[in-house]
């Protein structure tokens, strides 16, 4: 069943009218297919005025929607013969983080995605994509691995913060996050970072670190949580929304700013109406992105990268 939000409630009547006369019309044979196509007609076109008019905060819960395609449905839609492989070699296998050799096109690559899992179980083994400091130091250990076999990397990011238990602290966290972008950094090979969903804090820029970083039309990406900073400023996390156009979180924003480098287009109503197109448009910004940057020899990849970071901010945004 389709899991509608708060502000979709008037597209949920009008599918939910669908459904009904689509019942109907199955038990007694009753040809209603007219009526039936003048409903549909008419919730898309409801649901393309919503989508053209989200605000800051609607974003926030679509990049947030439980059905919204995770990093293991683009593995699977994306990438053949995937093999996974598992651990840090220091402690232990951080489920958040999945990681693994696999083709691309026909080109081998090395493939690294924040996993949040898409019901309680996998939600619960994949730690909701909060990721430990095993987690990045498999991820160091897999940019480390593509380098050695000259393999371009790609990342998929969906998380609203690196884990922040006391376990992960002991652990860590914060030296892991900054090696992870270190290693980014200094790797040898292209780097193309999609944020499909919620790209939240040092959790997110420590896979984001990339030659070209693209986003998702209806993503996130954020220094800060909405609700965290409601409560830090205000002192209510109740003020999410307004948290939320203060924060200058979407992807049109962010382009602007020059912080990502290409928004990708969702299907009318999100990414989680039609999984397999949003699937296919990044697949295909992937391999656009890929085409760029096998141009660039290895030298220049690298300091392009790093300068690259060292500008953004300083440019003025009028």
């Amino acid at each position: 069943m389709r899991q509608f939000l708060d502000f979709e409630k008037s597209v949920a009547e009008l599918e939910n009218k669908i459904y009904e006369l689509q019942r109907v019309e199955t038990a007694t044979e009753i040809n209603i297919a007219e009526e039936l196509q003048t409903l549909t007609e008419k919730a898309e076109k409801q649901l393309r005025v919503i989508y053209n008019k989200l605000t800051p905060w609607q974003k926030v819960q679509v990049s947030r929607h439980a059905q919204r395609p995770h990093a293991l449905d683009y593995i699977k839609g994306m990438i053949e013969n995937f093999m996974p492989l598992a651990g840090d070699r220091l402690y232990a296998e951080d489920h958040a983080i999945i990681g693994g050799l696999g083709r691309f096109k026909g080109q081998s690559v090395v493939v690294i995605g924040i996993e949040r899992g898409s019901d309680l179980d996998t939600r619960l083994k994949h730690n909701f994509g909060m990721a430990r400091p095993e987690g990045y130091r498999k991820a160091q250990r897999l940019i480390k691995l593509a380098g050695q076999f000259n393999l371009p990397i790609i990342m998929l990011i969906d998380t609203p913060g690196a884990w922040p238990g006391i376990d992960a602290e002991q652990h860590g966290q914060a030296e892991a996050i900054a090696k992870s972008i270190e290693t980014c950094l200094r790797a040898t090979t292209p780097i193309v970072s999609v944020i499909i969903g919620e790209g939240g804090s040092g959790g997110a820029i420590a896979l984001a670190t990339a030659d070209k970083i693209l986003m998702l039309e209806h993503a996130i990406y954020s220094v800060i949580s909405p609700e965290a900073c409601s409560s830090i400023l205000w002192r209510d996390a109740s003020q999410a929304a307004q948290a939320a156009g203060a924060l200058r979180l979407t992807a049109q924003d962010l382009l602007k700013f020059k912080l990502i480098d290409q928004i990708i287009e969702e299907p009318v109503g999100g990414a989680q109406r039609d999984p397999e197109t949003a699937i296919s448009n990044v697949q295909k910004a992937i391999e656009t992105a890929f085409g760029e940057l096998a141009l660039v020899p290895e030298q220049v990849l690298q300091a392009k990268r790093r300068n690259k970071f060292l500008a953004m901010g300083r440019e003025e945004i009028n």
